[in-house]
C-alpha cells in the first residue's frame, strides 16, 4: 500500500478562526472552488496548506 503524505485537515470551525472569519464564508469559499476542501460525511474537511496559501495571497486575488 502507498505511503500518504503527512497533510493535516482542519475543519470549517477551525479555519474560520485561523482566517478570523465566519463559518459561512468559509463554506462560500469552499463551495466557490477558492479552498480546496475534502467532504467527509456531511463535513468539509480543509488541507492545512491550503488555509496557509489562502491567508498569504495577496488581498487583490481574494473574491
Amino acid at each position: 500500500m502507498a505511503e500518504l503524505p503527512d497533510v493535516r485537515f482542519l475543519t470549517v470551525a477551525e479555519v474560520a478562526e485561523l482566517m478570523r472569519v465566519s463559518k459561512m464564508t468559509v463554506y462560500r469559499l469552499v463551495h466557490a472552488g477558492e479552498l480546496p476542501a475534502v467532504r467527509f460525511g456531511r463535513s468539509y474537511r480543509v488541507p492545512e496548506s491550503a488555509v496557509a496559501d489562502a491567508v498569504q495571497r495577496p488581498v487583490s486575488d481574494v473574491g
